[in-house]
């Protein structure tokens, strides 16, 4: 990393900061004694505030008073990491996924890129769509990505814009592939597996996966490249104070089958795994994808270091029995 171009002296502005994956970052940037930190979320009336006990900052701001705060202080910003958005791979309201995914985004990047701040942003794996295209975080192939739901188009459409107005350089794109891990209590349906499941072990001494609708993957080998938030946290900040620019994948480079996962978690409890089969939702039926394996070269060529410092089982015994069991956040 031959140019810092992210000043950690100055305010480091986290968006989507009381999250899953932002409120993570926050704990490995207080890890590496950076506490200048804005938060920008809305809190609501849930428990995600809880993600945020424990953590080093110096304000919150509500997402809806972002520009008109960044607009008072741009010279006192050393860094924005922008993961605030719709996060729902089944909403279906294209309007606002537009508008808080796209519009609001685009926005951002175009503040940052004005006042040559240091900006890292999520992207998504969704944007990959059913892989025919494969997994390569290559610039030259965002043309080609057909995403198989708005959620992902609407990050999908961050990146071409970035693209075709020669500005993808300029800042770094992260294209998150399966992330779970602690602090995500309040993400609903959109949980982890992990999540989901241990409960159901607990009472029943079973799991359900979804039967697969393919006759080339039999049922509960349908793969999914599944990272720890701990390691997904690490490779953000990496990137924020690194002097990359572009898309980058962030995954552990390794298809892992659901079955495998499942079985994870019944080691992580001492349980012997039970696995039944259900059938897919019908709403997801046409929008899952079956095989995602990111392609790490580039990242762990920027970063100069292996991306992940967990195997999934090891991943998956952390989270089981230092947070769930515990009920302790990160």
């Amino acid at each position: 990393m031959s140019t810092r171009l992210y000043d950690a002296a100055k305010l480091t502005v986290v968006t989507g900061g009381a999250g899953f994956i932002g409120s993570c970052v926050i704990r490995e940037l207080n890890d590496r004694e950076i506490d200048s930190i804005v938060v920008v979320d809305s809190l609501g009336s849930d428990e995600k505030w809880k993600n945020l006990v424990g953590k080093s900052f110096c304000d919150i701001v509500p997402e809806a008073l972002l520009f008109d705060w960044l607009s008072s202080k741009p010279s006192s910003i050393g860094g924005i990491i922008h993961l605030g958005a719709c996060a729902s791979t089944v909403e279906t309201n294209a309007d606002f996924l537009l508008e808080n995914n796209y519009r609001f985004t685009r926005r951002l990047l175009e503040f940052a890129l004005q006042h040559r701040i240091r900006c890292v942003y999520a992207s998504s794996a969704a944007t990959y769509g059913d892989g025919s295209s494969g997994f390569t975080d290559s610039h030259e192939q965002l043309e080609s990505l057909k995403p198989l739901n708005m959620y992902g188009y609407s990050k999908h459409l961050i990146d071409l814009w970035l693209y075709r107005n020669k500005l993808l350089n300029s800042v770094v794109g992260i294209k998150y592939f399966n992330v779970f891990g602690p602090n995500e209590w309040h993400k609903g349906r959109m949980a982890s597996y992990v999540l989901k499941v241990v409960p159901q072990i607990l009472a029943s001494g079973k799991v359900d996966l979804f039967r697969s609708h393919r006759p080339d993957f039999k049922d509960g080998e349908q793969q999914r490249d599944f990272i720890y938030v701990k390691d997904a946290a690490a490779i953000t900040c990496d990137l924020l104070d690194s002097d990359a620019g572009g898309i980058f994948n962030v995954g552990a480079g390794e298809a892992v089958s659901w079955n495998r996962l499942a079985r994870a978690v019944f080691s992580a409890l001492d349980r012997p795994p039970r696995i039944e089969y259900i059938p897919m939702p019908p709403d997801l039926i046409d929008k899952y994808q079956y095989f995602t394996q990111a392609d790490v070269a580039k990242t762990e060529s920027a970063l100069n270091r292996k991306l992940c410092r967990y195997t999934l089982e090891d991943a998956v015994a952390d989270y089981v029995k230092a947070h769930l069991l515990q009920e302790l956040r990160w």
